[in-house]
């Protein structure tokens, strides 16, 4: 799959990002222990299988008390991280950055795939759905009603329209209210920019954020007990001149900046 490749792409744009925040303070490098664990070995023809690998992964990871980064990947990583995520942490609050809210339940008979996991996530009780927003929704749908089923479940959508023009802080002080002191998950979908900005990503849809707006999204969450974070769906293919991997590594950075327990210089 397109963004199997998407981590060793985000890495080598990662030499661009340097230790400091000039425009926050943030120094997380000062203040955490940070380190590129490698890669999951997962299963290429077994998708479940992968899943499993993951999950056991993470729940090592978890369990030493570290807070996951990740580099993805396609979305449907989040559903097994969120399965050890939640085992440590109880339901988690979800902060998701998307285009698309990957709450289908099924595709081609298949119960798991990168438009499933949050449905999955709701289904295992991984979320505290009155502490989930999706940001930057957008694009045709199979449904007349694609929303429906968050609606349904507590999930506050806000359409990529309501982001149209305007700054997301006003925003993002909702969003602290909401999330409160729990447990928090960023899951952050490249494809909730604009393809103008990020072009490399496996189903783009036109007339998303800016990467102003990530930021403001990202920066906003600083505060909130963040217990792990991931950035998905670049698919190197079809990013040209690199900029949507460059992009990825910046807001991963920006992730590292809000995290609990980082100073400021």
């Amino acid at each position: 799959l397109p963004p199997r490749f998407g981590p060793q792409q985000i890495r080598a744009e990662s030499v661009m990002v340097r230790r400091y925040n000039a425009s926050t303070g943030a120094a997380p490098f000062d203040s955490l222990l940070v380190a590129d664990v490698g890669d999951v070995n997962v299963n290429l023809y077994n998708l479940p299988d992968s899943c499993r690998r993951i999950r056991e992964s993470y729940q090592k990871v978890v369990a030493s008390g570290c807070v996951p980064l990740t580099l993805g990947g396609d979305h449907t990583i989040t559903y097994p991280i969120l399965q050890a995520v939640a085992e440590k942490h109880g339901p988690v609050g979800l902060v998701h950055v998307d285009a698309h809210t990957d709450t289908s339940d099924m595709a081609l008979g298949e119960k798991i795939y990168h438009g499933t996991p949050f449905h999955r996530c709701v289904d295992e009780g991984l979320l505290d759905c009155s502490r989930v927003v999706q940001i930057g929704i957008r694009g045709s749908s199979y449904a007349p009603d694609p929303y429906k089923y968050c609606w349904d479940q507590g999930f506050r959508v806000v359409p990529a329209e309501e982001c149209w023009m305007k700054s997301l802080v006003p925003l993002m002080g909702e969003v602290r209210q909401q999330m409160g002191d729990g447990p928090v998950y960023i899951s952050f979908d490249i494809d909730g920019l604009d393809p103008a900005y990020a072009p490399g990503t496996g189903t783009p849809e036109i007339a998303g954020l800016t990467p102003m707006q990530a930021l403001e999204i990202i920066r906003g969450c600083k505060g909130l007990n963040i217990v792990g974070c991931d950035l998905v769906e670049v698919a190197p293919i079809y990013d040209v001149s690199g900029n949507t991997a460059l992009l990825g590594a910046n807001l991963l950075f920006e992730m590292l900046c809000v995290l609990p327990g980082v100073k400021t210089m």
